[in-house]
């Protein structure tokens, strides 16, 4: 039953990155470009979507060291910024899609949880939230190449836009590895941030969630 629920969890921590993706490409179709629908990326089939290390690899070793940050990605969705009206806004948008995408669903499942008696199917699903919830906070960091960097790119004034996406561009990855290692007593930077969020929001859609 342990290994049942093992991979259960994974392949809906899977999904969770998957519909993260397919948010991206969905709203930079309606904005205009096509992209991402012609390469067949507008899909819950998890076959286009899977990076073997992002998706399957690093998501089952962290639950089997049982870390308690679970982290992952799929294969980004492409877009093409010439086929947007105003690529700067546009760009933010679909960033802002797929952390939104991840909070609705987490919402709509906090809402199914209040209704089911099985402890074992309400615990995953709160799981599942928890899932969509920290991938949601921890995109929205203001740091390329989470979705949270070009969200601010498209909010700030053009020059000052210009400077943060080029400071990014070039130290973004090694500014997130460093706030996400685990430096302080095997905690890591981010974590004194995230977590207070993640639990919030959390305690908001499923009240007393920390102790279920």
């Amino acid at each position: 039953m342990e290994i049942l629920i093992l991979l259960i969890g994974i392949a809906c921590f899977a999904l969770t990155i998957i519909i993260h993706e397919v948010a991206h490409g969905w709203m930079a179709d309606r904005l205009g470009d096509p992209t991402a629908r012609l390469l067949g990326r507008l899909t819950l089939n998890p076959i286009p979507h899977i990076d073997l290390y992002g998706t399957i690899l690093l998501p089952v070793f962290l639950i089997l060291i049982h870390s308690p940050f679970l982290f992952g990605w799929a294969k980004p969705v492409p877009f093409d910024p010439y086929n947007l009206k105003d690529p700067k806004k546009d760009s933010a948008l679909i960033s802002l899609a797929g952390p939104a995408a991840n909070l609705i669903i987490a919402t709509i499942l906090a809402i199914i949880y209040r209704f089911i008696p099985n402890q074992v199917v309400s615990g995953l699903i709160a799981q599942i939230v928890e899932f969509n919830v920290a991938l949601a906070v921890f995109n929205l960091i203001p740091i390329h190449p989470l979705d949270g960097g070009k969200i601010l790119v498209g909010i700030l004034p053009n020059k000052e836009a210009h400077e943060f996406d080029n400071f990014m561009n070039q130290f973004g990855i090694i500014l997130l590895i460093f706030i996400i290692f685990p430096i302080f007593g095997g905690i890591s930077i981010i974590s004194y941030f995230l977590y207070p969020i993640i639990s919030f929001i959390l305690n908001l859609l499923i009240p007393g969630f920390g102790t279920i």
